[in-house]
């Protein structure tokens, strides 16, 4: 037992003195591959959001539960809105926020490289301007507001900068009529008559809509001049609230409502691990791929406004889907597979013709041993055919004998047994030669 294990030991110290130095080609090519090869994604990124009631705070508690199902961990953080997330996003105090259309302004140069370190996921849905107001009379026009008391949302908020936009268009300017209120608060305010309108961005079911849809003395402008307004400001859609489409049975709203929409966008930092991307894409997609009031099955995401230039990540999603790996593999695990293709496919391209030279140098170093001995019993039955000297019959027999020796105590593999049987033959050989010396001497 105890020979065979030294003989295995033995087989493989040669093994290892053969590809020791494949050994270490492979693990210099491991290491270059891995300077090429993507961290490992962390296990929490943080999103910022708006205030806690508002659909941005909503959706992302959504992304929350579907990236925790892949072992990655969202905080949620709620702010005052699109622009306090942008500043964060710039500071470096987050990783992924919401912002709303036209908040960025758009560069004046679209040759010039961006340089805010942030990228686009795309738009993810439309939010709706609702103008609620308050009197008997009809409103279509945003020039019918001047002289009103009017609530354009808190600052830093993208209600307050969208609705001072299109307010300062229509030669309304920013005053003590101006309310910062947003939200349940300015519906409070337009239903006990303390203000004449509001400024409202909130999806078709937020609590504030239903409400002041459903509000006696307050009515919804419908924009006569939407198409105009659509041209001036890239960033908004227009969009048809159609008739009944709240409530068949009770017709509401009467008639079509023409609204202004710019769009949610999902903005990232340009460091935020691509795979991580790719997941916030997925979650994106089932939360708002589905079809709604004003949005088609799949319309979102995409990438709608170009506040900022789109993420490869998101651009490769939008033509091909997910990547081949996120589809059938578990998140962690297809990263994984991910970052091993990227080390490993140098390192083969490298052994492969390592591994094919290999047999050949263990070949020869198995061999090469036998051949020593053939050598010394080779330069042995010299000196016996051309230089025999009685005296020395002692030392000849020594000679043969630790040849005979040294051959039967080799240890190779099997395959290599054969020569050493020859060799030993051929050491008998030379000693029946040494024995018809010794009696003709």
């Amino acid at each position: 037992m105890m020979a065979k294990l030294k003989a295995g030991l033995l087989s493989l110290r040669d093994l290892f003195a053969t590809a020791w130095w494949i050994v270490l080609l492979a693990g210099i090519g491991f290491a270059v591959a891995y300077q090429f090869v993507e961290p490992a994604p962390p296990k929490k990124i943080v999103i910022s959001t708006g205030s806690e009631s508002g659909a941005y705070y909503q959706f992302a508690q959504r992304y929350a539960a579907i990236l925790a199902k892949n072992g990655i961990t969202l905080e949620v953080r709620s702010s005052a809105g699109s622009l306090e997330n942008l500043d964060r996003l710039k500071n470096d105090e987050v990783q992924v926020g919401f912002v709303q259309g036209g908040v960025v302004p758009p560069n004046p140069d679209p040759d010039a490289e961006d340089d805010s370190g942030l990228l686009s996921l795309g738009s993810v849905f439309y939010e709706p301007v609702w103008v609620f107001y308050r009197g008997d009379k009809v409103l279509t026009r945003l020039t019918e507001l001047k002289g009103k008391r009017i609530a354009i949302g808190q600052e830093g908020s993208g209600v307050r900068q969208l609705a001072q936009q299109l307010l300062e268009a229509n030669e309304i300017p920013a005053g003590n009529n101006l309310v910062p209120v947003a939200g349940l608060a300015a519906a409070e305010e337009l239903q006990q008559g303390r203000i004449d309108a509001a400024f409202i961005i909130a999806a078709e079911k937020a609590p504030v809509v239903q409400v002041l849809l459903r509000s006696p003395g307050v009515k919804v402008m419908s924009f006569a001049q939407a198409g105009a307004y659509q041209r001036r400001f890239p960033f908004l859609t227009k969009l048809t609230f159609p008739q009944g489409v709240a409530d068949l049975v009770r017709d509401f709203p009467p008639e079509d409502i023409k609204v202004l929409a710019p769009t949610a966008n999902l903005i990232v930092r340009d460091d935020l691990h691509p795979a991580l991307q790719t997941l916030l894409l997925q979650a994106a997609s089932e939360v708002h791929g589905k079809s709604g009031f004003f949005q088609d099955a799949g319309e979102f995401p995409a990438y709608k406004d170009p506040m900022l230039p789109l993420s490869p990540e998101a651009a490769r999603y939008f033509k091909s889907g997910a990547p081949f790996l996120q589809r059938y593999l578990p998140f962690w695990l297809a990263v994984l597979v991910d970052r091993l293709i990227v080390m490993l496919v140098p390192i083969f391209a490298l052994l492969i013709p390592l591994l094919k030279v290999a047999p050949a140098i263990y070949n020869w170093r198995v061999r090469s041993k036998i051949f020593r001995i053939y050598g010394e019993l080779k330069f042995l039955e010299e000196d016996l055919k051309h230089h025999f000297d009685p005296a020395r019959l002692a030392d000849y027999r020594s000679r043969l004998d630790a040849l005979d020796e040294e051959a039967s105590t080799l240890h190779v593999p099997l395959g290599f047994t054969d020569l050493v049987y020859t060799l030993r033959e051929h050491v008998n050989l030379v000693r029946s030669i040494l024995s018809k010396k010794e009696t003709t001497a």
